[in-house]
């Protein structure tokens, strides 16, 4: 054995991403964050892996990804599914619970942190079937939690749980579950 023989790996590693991250129907932009491929790599990719005679077999969207946070605390169904996806997010890797508070996770790769991602947006969808946020929305939740610092989380005082919150927005200290469940009685 060669020591040369390992050297298409990282290469290996970052199209498999960019071809799982298509399936997933992620924007170019979010593909060329993770992979470092260009747009027209990423676009030859597409047209060469993912179209048939009758045209794409998967949707592709256009422009830049979604960055409004109501989609994620509008209300408490929305909070519910975010925090979910964010537990699924540290679960994973992606990020990290330091003292309470979420923190990306140091020292991994751009692909590492792209597989992670998918790993828990691909698990969020099972559970979820089908699911209200989109692999865009999950990157646009990742992105408040750790860089905004628009999203954070907050700990329930009836059941101690963690629940993602609005960082500008009053904050009741009741989980979304527990809203839910006090609108049932």
């Amino acid at each position: 054995m060669r020591i040369t023989d390992d050297r298409y790996s990282g290469e290996l590693a970052r199209f498999e991403l960019a071809m799982r991250m298509i399936r997933l129907e992620a924007r170019t932009g979010t593909i060329r964050a993770c992979t470092g491929f260009s747009e027209d790599r990423v676009r030859k990719l597409v047209g060469s892996y993912c179209r048939t005679a009758d045209g794409l077999t998967v949707r592709r969207r256009r422009g830049k990804s979604p960055r409004r946070i109501d989609r994620f605390v509008g209300n408490a169904w929305r909070q519910a599914e975010a925090t979910l996806l964010a537990l699924l997010f540290v679960y994973t890797g992606a990020l990290r619970l330091a003292g309470g508070e979420l923190r990306p996770t140091r020292g991994i790769s751009a692909v590492s942190l792209g597989e992670r991602l998918c790993q828990a947006y691909e698990t969020y969808a099972r559970i979820k079937e089908p699911a209200n946020l989109s692999f865009e929305w999950a990157w646009s939740l990742y992105h408040a939690l750790v860089a905004g610092g628009e999203l954070y989380f907050s700990y329930c005082d009836a059941c101690e749980l963690p629940y993602v919150q609005d960082r500008f927005a009053l904050d009741y200290r009741r989980c979304p579950t527990c809203e839910i469940v006090s609108r049932k009685e």
